[in-house]
This record gives C-alpha cells, sequence and structure tokens, in this order.
C-alpha cells in the first residue's frame, strides 16, 4: 500500500516490496513506510528514504538493498536519506502491522495509549502469543532502542512492544 505522501512509481512498487527491513525481516521497507519517492528520471530510479529514528544503523543496510535489487531488475540508482518529515509509526501499513503481530512483535498503539504504557504501567499491550492484556513492561528497551521489552502475566511469554513514534 502507498501512501499519499509517497512518490513511488507503479512498475517500481513490486521490485521494493522484495527489500526486507534488516532489523524486522518479515517486513518489507514499503511496509515499514520509509520509501517516500522512488521515481524514473532517464535511467536512473532515484529513492528517497526516512530512517526510522535519527541515526538508525540499518539505513546503510537498506540503501544497499534497494540498489541490490534495482540493478537485478536492471535499473540503475541513486539513494538519499531524508531527514523530513520524520518518520512515524503511522506510517507501518496495516499489512506491516499484521506481519508484526505474526511475527511476536506487538504493533504501536497511538500516542496517548503508549504513554499510558510507557510511563504509567497501563495494561493495553496485547500479548502476541495468547492475545490478553494482561501484560507488564520489562523493559523500556526491547532488542532494538526502538521496541520494548514486554511479558504476559497469563502465558508467561516475552515479547518486544514496537514503541509508537510520532
Amino acid at each position: 500500500m502507498v501512501n499519499a505522501e509517497q512518490n513511488i512509481d507503479k512498475q517500481l512498487i513490486p521490485i521494493l516490496e522484495q527489500v526486507s527491513d534488516p532489523e524486522i525481516p518479515v517486513l518489507s521497507i514499503m511496509d515499514m513506510g520509509v520509501v517516500r519517492s522512488a521515481v524514473l528520471l532517464s535511467d536512473v530510479v532515484e529513492v528517497e528514504i526516512t530512517p526510522t529514528y535519527s541515526g538508525c544503523p540499518a539505513m546503510d543496510v537498506i540503501g544497499d538493498d534497494i540498489k541490490k535489487a534495482l540493478k537485478e531488475a536492471g535499473f540503475n540508482s541513486k539513494i538519499e536519506l531524508i531527514l523530513t518529515p520524520a518518520w512515524t509509526t503511522d506510517w507501518i501499513t496495516p499489512k506491516g502491522r499484521k506481519a508484526l503481530e505474526d511475527y511476536g512483535i506487538a504493533a504501536p498503539l497511538n500516542a496517548e495509549a503508549d504513554k499510558d504504557v510507557l510511563l504509567n504501567g497501563k495494561r493495553l499491550v496485547k500479548c502476541t502469543n495468547c492475545g490478553s492484556q494482561n501484560t507488564r513492561m520489562i523493559s523500556q528497551f526491547g532488542s532494538t532502542a526502538c521496541k520494548a521489552q514486554f511479558q504476559c502475566d497469563d502465558c508467561l511469554e516475552p515479547f518486544d512492544y514496537f514503541k509508537c513514534l510520532k
């Protein structure tokens, strides 16, 4: 799904959908919403990508993976990192949110609920194993800085929660 703020040539979408997020391989960079623009100008595809957070170490890998995928499809490419507008978890597609849950990472809540969960200990994050909301935060940081570590008090499974970023 391409959001209205993106400018992506339709012929490039299937290629870009094959490029996985290196930190969450079940998501494509399109599912994550990091591709802001991909247009074919003359014989070069110019791609603009936005990091999920400033200093995200995965952006170099993502840029290299985009170049590789486009080269395999017969295109030369130029990748540009853009910082504004800043990436938001609102850009994760519905397909991407479902893929996160299926992979064992709770999808981000809205900004207000996220604050209640992370700062006030509210039990709003659903367990990705059993679906219970009887969950609690174990650590503000999970496997990456953009995630928090949670545990379900019903099935006792640990899981990551993808923090809301606005």
